[in-house]
């Protein structure tokens, strides 16, 4: 998926979405929107994000 599709499901900007590629800090609710954007459940967070 591209950034675009990712950011448009996730109603964020591609800016957003590409910050958090390259490891900066998000809030929980972005990060909330990215898992369950790319169809995980929240609790699958670890595959996305690191802990």
């Amino acid at each position: 998926m591209s950034k675009a599709e990712l950011a448009r499901r996730a109603k964020l900007s591609v800016l957003t979405i590409d910050r958090v590629e390259k490891g900066l800090t998000c809030r929980m609710d972005t990060k909330r929107k990215i898992i369950l954007s790319l169809g995980l459940k929240l609790s699958d967070r670890d595959k996305v994000f690191k802990p």
